[in-house]
C-alpha cells in the first residue's frame, strides 16, 4: 500500500466521521430548537433573557434575541444535519452555546454538571468552522 493510497483513506474516513458529527449534532440542535420553536414568544423572551449577563435588557429585545438563539438551534441544526452553510450554522450555534453557558453558569451548582456541557458543544462548533462540512454534504468544503 502506497503512501498515496493510505492518506486517501484518511480523508474519506474524515469525510464519514465529519458526517456522522454533522448529522448527530444537527439533528440534536434541530429537536432542541423545535421545541423552542413551538414555545412561542413567551418561551424566546425567557431565553433571551439570558442577554442580561452581558448586559441588555427589556421585553423585545430579550424576545428577539431568544427568536435568534431558537432559530438557531432549529434552522442551524437542519443546515448543520445537510452540510450547507456549515461553518456558518457552526458560527451561530458557537454563538448561542456561549450565551446558554453564561446563563446556567449563572444559577450556581457544579460546573461540570451544568456549564461544561454547553462549552463542550462551543469547543466543537468552533471546530466545525475551521474544518466545514466535509466531501457528504449539499454544499461539500472543507479546510482542506
Amino acid at each position: 500500500m502506497s503512501i498515496r493510497t493510505s492518506l486517501e483513506t484518511i480523508f474519506i474516513r474524515r469525510d464519514f466521521g465529519l458526517l456522522v458529527l454533522r448529522v448527530g449534532l444537527g439533528g440534536f440542535m434541530a429537536a432542541h430548537g423545535w421545541g423552542k420553536v413551538l414555545g412561542g414568544p413567551e418561551t424566546w423572551q425567557k431565553l433571551g433573557g439570558a442577554m442580561r449577563h452581558i448586559g441588555l435588557s427589556g421585553e423585545m429585545l430579550f424576545t428577539a434575541f431568544g427568536l435568534a438563539g431558537t432559530l438557531a438551534e432549529f434552522l442551524g441544526g437542519i443546515l448543520l444535519l445537510i452540510g450547507l452553510y456549515t461553518r456558518t450554522s457552526a458560527f451561530f450555534l458557537l454563538c448561542t452555546m456561549i450565551v446558554a453557558a453564561l446563563e446556567v453558569n449563572s444559577r450556581g451548582g457544579d460546573f461540570l454538571m451544568t456549564t461544561a456541557r454547553p462549552l463542550e458543544l462551543a469547543v466543537v462548533f468552533l471546530a466545525l468552522m475551521f474544518i466545514g462540512s466535509g466531501r457528504y454534504a449539499v454544499k461539500p468544503g472543507s479546510a482542506a
